[in-house]
């Protein structure tokens, strides 16, 4: 795999002439800032694994889409597969503090968008973020992870091992800051800027009124990028900030056709996306009992299921352990809730 020399005379090319005279004298301002120990972090960052890539802003790698900016990143350090900077992503965002059932929902969509031939970007943040890269990279590591430290750290810390996943399933994990640099609360409005520029579309599930999710919705829109949104239940907070986007214009989506027919030029063809998310496995065929059925999208208390099904207590939470295991639902406070798709 190609990388670029970091000798800072040779940072970026010497053809610059697909920008403007304004654009370019900016341009090698900028280089002009770059302090000799941020070069140096970086040539050692590069050559410590051969997953390790640094772009410039005049590297053929370069995502076009990053160009649009008004202030786009000089610098990308791209950690894992660099071919996936180059394949239509569609973005999924959402709250960190996210339900259960938004976080099986992100999961799914990103799964279905992975089979469908999309690549799906996000922020590795908690909640949202992490179920749709969790989601989309088991599917021949269809996702890009978009951060907001250097190259070499992770974080959150505990996302080591999904950053790691990640990388080995053949996604891509990508910064603009330089090696070194630990998070800061100015760091991530510029990553979610990357995140709606690359995505062709940005699909928002869970988000409050005043949240950075809706802040990344509308830096999409302001590209001219399609934006989505799941709806839910009007008295949840966390769904708030989707039914304000869907007022404003976001499509409504309920499935993932919603998405899909903005975008059949990219995709694979329906029978293709039918086939591979239509071989259910055993444990998903419970999905018509009558127990399973019982529990509803939103939190159903143990005695109402129970009331539901004539049956007692210890024998619904048997099972509804059995369903818990194999993903058909999730234990929340205050009872149990249906995993969507499931």
């Amino acid at each position: 795999m190609e990388t670029y020399s970091l000798d800072i005379l040779q940072l970026f090319s010497d053809d610059l002439s697909f920008l403007s005279k304004k654009d370019e004298l900016q341009v090698q301002a900028a280089i002009g800032k770059i302090r000799d120990e941020l070069v140096t972090r970086a040539e050692t960052w590069l050559v410590q694994n051969e997953q390790h890539h640094i772009i410039t802003f005049s590297s053929p790698a370069y995502p076009d889409a990053l160009r649009q900016l008004p202030s786009p990143p000089l610098v990308l350090f791209v950690t894992g597969t660099l071919s996936r900077l180059q394949q239509p992503p569609l973005a999924i965002v959402g709250s960190r503090r996210a339900t259960q059932q938004g976080l099986g929902i992100a999961k799914s969509f990103a799964t279905e968008l992975a089979f469908s031939g999309l690549n799906v970007i996000s922020g590795m943040a908690a909640g949202i973020d992490a179920a749709a890269h969790q989601g989309a990279v088991a599917v021949e590591g269809r996702t890009i992870a978009v951060v907001g430290t250097g190259p070499d750290l992770v974080y959150p810390k505990r996302h080591q091992a999904l950053h790691t996943q990640i990388i080995e399933q053949g996604g891509a994990v990508i910064s603009e800051f330089w090696p070194g640099m630990p998070p800061r609360a100015q760091h991530f409005p510029r990553r979610n800027r990357i995140i709606a520029a690359m995505g062709i579309g940005t699909l928002v599930v869970e988000a409050t009124i005043k949240s950075g999710t809706l802040i990344t919705a509308k830096m999409a829109a302001d590209l001219g990028k399609d934006v989505f949104a799941v709806p839910g239940n009007i008295n949840n907070p966390m769904t708030q900030g989707c039914h304000y986007l869907i007022q404003q214009g976001a499509k409504l989506v309920t499935c993932l056709d919603d998405i899909l027919e903005e975008f059949s030029h990219l995709t694979e063809s329906s029978q293709q996306i039918s086939a591979a998310s239509g071989e259910k496995s055993e444990d998903e065929s419970l999905a018509t009992d009558k127990l399973l059925a019982s529990v509803d999208y939103d939190v159903t208390a143990i005695d109402i299921i129970a009331e539901r099904n004539a049956l007692p207590v210890s024998d619904v939470l048997a099972a509804l352990l059995e369903y818990e295991l194999r993903g058909l639902v999730a234990a929340v406070p205050g009872g149990y809730v249906k995993l969507r798709g499931k």
